[in-house]
């Protein structure tokens, strides 16, 4: 019975992972470009670099008692596992493009800016998919509570967002293209 419970997880776990495999990764085209970039030195440069130093590793001799060999080896699988991220991610790409974002309301690849009630002070943030999200540059995910509350909104409207830290009130100022 157990072996059967074991399979009906495993199929379980599959499916799950297909459904990921086939989310719809939203993107705008400077993130696109971003990710095909990476892609490109992953395949080409670094490929051959991490070849190049397991070739040299080898060289001397004992591999069993080799640091080198070993932390090449790692990097090498980081880098296979990169790789095969970020092509999924480019096969379920859908590509934002900004010069058709409609300005009379947010939506992802809008630059936004609003206004803080509470704290009184303006804020400005770019509205891209969660692939590209980053706070540290000011792109927020459609899939965050600020993301999802602001989608669709107009400039003007007040805008209520539930976070952990309970609601958040700001005021849409201005919409533009990232």
């Amino acid at each position: 019975m157990q072996r059967v419970e074991g399979l009906f997880a495993e199929k379980e776990i599959r499916k799950v992972t297909d459904v990921m495999a086939e989310k719809k990764n939203i993107l705008t085209y400077a993130g696109l470009k971003k990710y095909e970039d990476e892609l490109q030195d992953l395949k080409v440069v670094r490929r051959k670099e991490v070849a190049q130093k397991i070739k040299e590793a080898r060289e001397q001799g004992d591999l069993s008692e080799n640091a080198e060999y070993d932390a090449a080896k790692d990097e090498q699988r980081d880098i296979e596992l990169r790789i095969e991220e970020l092509e999924k991610l480019l096969k379920n790409a859908e590509v934002v493009v900004e010069d058709e974002v409609d300005l009379d309301k947010i939506s992802i690849g809008c630059r936004v800016k609003v206004y803080d009630i509470e704290y009184d002070e303006e804020m400005e943030f770019s509205l891209v998919g969660s692939t590209e999200a980053n706070s540290l540059a000011n792109k927020i995910s459609n899939e965050s509570p600020v993301g999802k509350a602001l989608i669709g909104r107009r400039v003007g409207d007040v805008v209520d967002v539930e976070t952990q830290a309970g609601v958040i009130q700001y005021k849409v100022l201005d919409i533009q293209r990232v």
